[in-house]
């Protein structure tokens, strides 16, 4: 996990999106043009939340997320995603 020097304001979270599959559990190698965007990520920076809701996930979090969730960001050469803290469904433990 790379640390990054953007802070997101409010409930927004920044993720560093998961590599997607090259193949398929049978050995099968999937093209590029074909893969499917990850919907799981780890949490590199966190907002201070609002007033009424703090934030529940923190920096190091394995998530799982909606599939339109977020926009996708570049920056110093790596694609992130950041979003709201509501577009997270689940963190894997």
């Amino acid at each position: 996990m790379k640390k990054i020097n953007i802070i997101p304001l409010a409930d927004r979270v920044i993720i560093q999106q998961a590599e997607a599959e090259t193949t398929t559990a049978s050995g099968i190698i999937i093209p590029d043009t074909a893969q499917e965007k990850p919907q799981k990520g780890i949490v590199v920076s966190v907002g201070e939340g609002t007033k009424d809701n703090p934030m529940t996930v923190k920096v190091g979090d394995n998530i799982l997320y909606g599939k339109y969730a977020g926009n996708e960001l570049k920056y110093k050469g790596s694609d992130y995603m950041i979003m709201k803290e509501s577009d997270i469904l689940a963190i894997i433990k």
